[in-house]
């Protein structure tokens, strides 16, 4: 029940002046990504302000996402929540939006302990048949999965194929693929660290950076599991002083001011987020241009 294996885009969602959805930019950027072999898309995660949109407009970018995607690459539908009937909504719902698989994230605030997850991802898992990625990401959510428990829902959950992990704790991640299967996916979360997590037997990223550099994300991944490690060192070297700018304000807000520059959207996001410093727009245009990503 593999979902891909390469970098996915974490997508943005683009929004008009009014803050509502401007789905035509959102279509171009769809588009852009999938012609700039991005091998994934990941639609209402972190990086697309799901935490500020209302169940209707989040189901209505799934929506969108999976028709104009229109097969050609997989749509992973971002579904969690701190409640586990709301996340078994938002999956049921997504399934039948169309999507291929689902990212479900640790329910944040609550704290729940480890049993507590458990109960909540099988039940989510249950409810759909589709494949379920979890997402590991204490920093935002004030609670993480131990290993134990990611290999557990793994073993017993049929439709639980892996996780997306943004712990960087390698240590922990190196535990979890020694309890788990050669078909399990671990996905990095955080951009400076996609070769590390392949080198422990990852199957790509769920990427920020591939907003800007597509391609090169993409082959990134593709590289070292070709077996070119040394290219794909070069590539996670070359890019860490622009995932450092991509990164220096809480995402994402510096990568839609990124993909202003780019010409995708207006860098419009929603409150309680605000625009990027001018301070730092200027480093991120700066390392872009290096790059040559703008001129």
């Amino acid at each position: 029940m593999s979902v891909f294996k390469g970098s996915a885009v974490a997508i943005i969602t683009p929004f008009q002046n009014d803050g509502s959805v401007n789905f035509d930019q959102f279509g171009a950027l769809i588009d852009y990504q999938i012609e700039h072999k991005t091998d994934a898309i990941v639609v209402m995660g972190t990086t697309g302000e799901a935490s500020t949109m209302t169940h209707e407009e989040h189901l209505e970018c799934i929506r969108f996402c999976c028709e104009r995607a229109a097969g050609r690459v997989p749509v992973i539908a971002g579904t969690g929540s701190n409640c586990t009937e709301t996340a078994i909504f938002l999956t049921q719902e997504a399934e039948k939006a169309g999507a291929d698989a689902m990212l479900v994230v640790t329910p944040y605030y609550n704290k729940a302990t480890q049993k507590g997850l458990i109960a909540h991802f099988t039940a989510i898992a249950n409810s759909t048949t589709k494949p379920i990625i979890l997402y590991n990401i204490p920093g935002r959510t004030g609670c993480k999965m131990a290993a134990e428990t990611v290999a557990k829902l793994y073993n017993e959950v049929p439709n639980i194929v892996g996780v997306k992990d943004a712990t960087g704790d390698f240590s922990e991640m190196a535990k979890l693929m020694s309890l788990v299967d050669d078909n399990f996916e671990l996905y990095s979360g955080n951009d400076d660290q996609i070769v590390p997590i392949l080198s422990l037997g990852g199957s790509g990223v769920i990427s920020v950076l591939a907003h800007c550099a597509p391609e090169e994300t993409h082959e990134m991944v593709a590289s070292y599991l070709r077996g070119d490690t040394k290219k794909a060192r070069e590539l996670q070297l070359k890019y860490i002083p622009l995932i450092k700018a991509l990164f220096c304000e809480v995402n994402p807000i510096p990568v839609k001011a990124a993909c202003q520059m780019l010409g995708f959207c207006n860098g419009v996001v929603r409150a309680p987020l605000t625009e990027m410093e001018p301070d730092n727009q200027v480093v991120l245009w700066d390392e872009m241009k290096k790059l040559g990503i703008v001129k």
